[in-house]
C-alpha cells in the first residue's frame, strides 16, 4: 500500500513516483474537494493512451489497476494504493484491469 503521484514531466511524458508522507507533509493537511465517485471496471477493461481529465485522487478499493507509460514501464496498483493523478497533458498513460477480478476505485476530483 502506498501513495503515488502520476505527473507530466519536462519531457512531456507521464511519470510515476512514490510519495513518502515524511517528505510531503502537505499530504497530511486537508485538501479542498467537492465530489467523490466510485467506479467499477470489469476484468480486461482497457483504456488506450489518454491524459487524465483533471487533477484527482484515485484510491484503489479492490482489484488491480495496471498503468502503462510511454517508456514501456507498467505499474500495478492494488487495494489501499492512492494516486494523485496530475498527468493532464501529453500522451498520458494506458489503463488496464488485469486478472479475473473487477477493479473498484474511489475518484476524488481536486478543485
Amino acid at each position: 500500500m502506498g501513495i503515488f503521484r502520476m505527473y507530466t514531466g519536462a519531457d512531456g511524458k507521464s511519470h510515476i513516483e512514490e510519495l513518502d508522507l515524511s517528505a510531503h507533509p502537505e499530504l497530511t493537511s486537508p485538501i479542498a474537494t467537492q465530489d467523490i465517485a466510485f467506479r467499477e471496471w470489469a476484468p480486461g477493461h482497457f483504456i488506450d493512451w489518454h491524459p487524465a481529465p483533471r487533477r484527482q485522487y484515485i484510491i484503489s478499493l479492490s482489484g488491480i489497476i495496471e498503468i502503462g507509460l510511454e517508456d514501456g514501464a507498467t505499474h500495478r496498483f492494488v487495494p489501499g494504493d492512492a494516486r494523485l493523478v496530475e498527468d493532464t497533458t501529453g500522451k498520458g498513460h494506458t489503463t488496464l484491469v488485469p486478472g479475473g477480478e473487477p477493479s473498484i476505485t474511489a475518484v476524488i476530483p481536486l478543485t
